[in-house]
């Protein structure tokens, strides 16, 4: 026998996990029955979210912190439950929210409408709360699921972007950012640089200390030189010890006080590494984008890096010119 959501008392619901309990949207304009599903829902450990229109249901679903689970009433004044469905849906917005639609409706072509607008589940009225409970139950297995998922997706984009010893980009995805800088640059007509560093004798460091000793200085390297970078500088492992920086809307002149930062940052004090503290330096070469050819940006780098290890290493060098350490060029 079925009984309705006022015949059976509502059991409390532990929640599943400490923090903050879940939020619901409820969205029903009948007050007897946005008063039931406020009481089921605090009991249940969820937190209820109240919308008395659709109109106001959309407004909440639309929030950047929506509710993540919804139970909407077909029908509703300003705008019906179906319609809510497709606005969502259509904007395919992550994270996904999950729809448990209510109705009065029983024909299996309305069971048909309601799931193509975009609806998870259903329920018709009136309903069991007991199989209320148990559906947003699989709607939240649903959407714990879905965030693994998406907790997986980030990882192997990490993965795929970035260094895994040092965190920094990659050298593919570095060189994508270049990439993606000059035609933006290209765009506006602003400038664009790029830094090649090097650690200085760091063959030394693998060949004395060991490789953990020169693992550890790789990462230390890659954190001061982030830390010297802007915002939206973008700092890559370009291979072995060689880090490449690209530099958006700077010009060689204040690129080349950027790198001496970064020189600065790498020989301000000794690093940190399981067998003793040893002092690093690092030399590095400048250039400043003359067409959008990213290959030919970082050769004029390599070479300006080429040129300052020649020079006596621990130095700045700009392409075309070698930048001293008081930021004047010399020739």
């Amino acid at each position: 026998m079925t009984t309705s959501i006022g015949d059976q008392a509502i059991q409390p619901l532990a929640p599943a996990s400490p923090g903050p309990p879940m939020r619901v949207l409820a969205a029903e304009d009948n007050p007897v029955f946005q008063s039931m599903l406020r009481t089921m829902l605090t009991k249940w450990g969820y937190q209820a979210v109240i919308a008395r229109s659709g109109t106001e249901a959309w407004h909440v679903l639309e929030s950047d912190d929506a509710p993540r689970l919804a139970v909407l009433d077909w029908m509703m004044p300003g705008m019906d439950g179906l319609e809510i469905c497709r606005r969502i849906r259509s904007a395919r917005r992550e994270p996904y929210i999950y729809i448990l639609l209510l109705t009065a409706r029983t024909e299996s072509q309305d069971l048909i409408e309601g799931m193509d607008a975009g609806a998870d589940d259903y329920l018709t009225k009136p309903f069991n709360s007991h199989e209320l409970r148990v559906r947003l139950r699989a709607g939240r297995r649903i959407l714990d699921l879905q965030e693994e998922l998406l907790k997986a997706r980030e990882a192997l984009r990490e993965q795929a972007t970035h260094d895994g010893l040092t965190g920094l980009l990659n050298r593919a995805t570095i060189l994508e950012k270049l990439d993606d800088e000059l035609s933006r640059a290209e765009r506006s007509g602003n400038p664009v640089s790029v830094l090649m560093a090097d650690l200085d004798r760091f063959k030394a460091i693998n060949d004395t200390l060991g490789h953990l000793a020169g693992d550890a200085v790789l990462c230390e390297a890659a954190r001061r030189l982030k830390s010297a970078a802007r915002r939206y500088d973008s700092v890559g492992r370009y291979g072995g010890e060689e880090f490449l920086i690209v530099l958006p809307g700077c010009d060689a002149a204040h690129a080349a006080l950027q790198a001496e930062r970064m020189r600065d940052a790498i020989g301000a004090t000794p690093f940190v590494t399981p067998s003793r503290p040893v002092n690093v330096t690092a030399s590095l070469g400048v250039a400043c984008s003359s067409d959008s050819v990213p290959e030919a940006l970082v050769r004029e780098a390599d070479d300006a890096l080429y040129q300052a290890k020649g020079t006596g290493r621990n130095r700045v060098v700009v392409h075309s010119g070698v930048w001293d350490h008081t930021g004047c060029a010399v020739t």
